[in-house]
């Protein structure tokens, strides 16, 4: 099969999907590899490097989505590679298709087979989002500390504190991947740290694996009680495929002090709350009702080269079986894949999606 490589051009997406040592996998196992030149650069694998384990550079996109079976990329088609796809390609990336009606209309017009990483599910695991959302988790204690400076438009507030003053409160919504690794952040630094959920199992884990955090039953008049007294609140929910729900209103953050920061970690999704929307690493923040906004789309993109490796350890098996069987065969062999397929054939296969935007939808059906 000829594999194809692009070079992102997302804006501040640093990111590739394939190693050089993933390259060298396929190319052994006899498969074609076409790299878009400087697709590793910002991750700190050069062209030179592909080159060596087998992989062919080439100059364009054209070039990658002209010639390849299987495009392997990190974030979802932008409107030129949209126009580049075509029937019966397979296209394997984060879609995060729930966020965007257009983007699923054009994608599914293409006749391309959408498989999403985020939709990839192993019982309640998403194993092929779980390494991003440990980045972005992790990540959002470290943004949000540093926009409460004062300089920043910041509450001034230091989250660890100092000998004889409190340490600011961090409230995460949401107990799952991304809320675990923003606790340990900021319990780790010395922040009051409180973790909302609905899952008493999942608050349980908590309790017992982190001393340092404490849980909350997540509900309404908990983040009414609970927001006017929080420095740094970090959206981490996720409904795997659908839109994240939105359970922070404008009128809510009216309740919150001046200078608060949000980080909205679920933006991908159309954000938990009622004010997010997408940023860039360019154009971080905003602010809305007196509440700094940073929101940034692809979070794990500004530590390109660990976020890339953690990326590639778990993607690349599916890629090997999508190129070692093709799309009916990797499904035989790894059922879990028959969630990621978002459209195929012309035909949105994805109900979470479908149900985002009021349309049609089939059960995917690979030959």
């Amino acid at each position: 099969m000829i594999v194809g490589v692009p070079r992102e051009i997302k804006k501040q997406e640093n990111r590739v999907a394939l190693l050089p040592s993933g390259a060298r996998q396929l190319a052994r196992r006899g498969h074609t590899v076409l790299v878009e030149s400087s697709a590793g650069a910002g991750a700190d694998y050069p062209d030179e490097e592909y080159r060596e384990a087998g992989a062919e550079i080439v100059s364009g996109p054209e070039d990658i989505f002209g010639r390849a079976d299987l495009v392997v990329k990190v974030k979802e088609p932008q409107p030129s590679e949209l126009a580049l796809l075509r029937d019966g390609q397979m296209l394997f990336t984060y879609l995060h298709l729930a966020a965007e009606k257009k983007l699923t209309e054009k994608l599914v017009a293409t006749g391309a087979t959408g498989i999403a990483y985020e939709t990839v599910q192993l019982g309640h695991r998403t194993p092929l989002l779980e390494p991003m959302s440990e980045v972005a988790g992790r990540m959002s204690v470290m943004v949000g500390a540093y926009f409460l400076a004062k300089h920043e438009g910041g509450r001034g507030t230091l989250l660890g504190g100092v000998p004889g003053v409190l340490p600011g409160r961090v409230v995460i919504l949401g107990g799952g991947t991304c809320g675990v690794n923003a606790a340990r952040v900021a319990t780790g630094i010395g922040a009051e740290t409180i973790v909302l959920e609905i899952d008493a199992e999942r608050m349980a884990f908590l309790d017992a694996t982190m001393p340092g955090a404490h849980t909350l039953y997540s509900s309404e008049a908990a983040l009414l009680d609970i927001l006017p007294r929080t420095d740094l609140l970090i959206g981490a929910v996720l409904v795997p495929g659908a839109k994240a729900p939105k359970l922070v209103t404008r009128e809510m953050l009216g309740a919150m002090k001046n200078g608060t920061v949000l980080v909205d970690i679920a933006v991908d999704q159309g954000g938990c709350a009622e004010t997010t929307r997408p940023t860039t690493h360019e154009d971080p923040i905003y602010v809305e009702e007196g509440i700094i906004h940073y929101c940034v789309a692809n979070m794990p993109g500004a530590y390109a080269r660990t976020s890339t490796q953690a990326l590639t350890n778990v993607t690349y098996p599916y890629v090997q079986s999508l190129a070692e069987h093709g799309l009916a065969g990797a499904c035989a062999n790894r059922p879990e894949l028959m969630d990621g397929i978002n459209c195929l054939g012309g035909k949105l296969t994805c109900h979470a999606v479908a149900e985002a935007h009021g349309m049609d939808w089939e059960e995917p059906r690979p030959d």
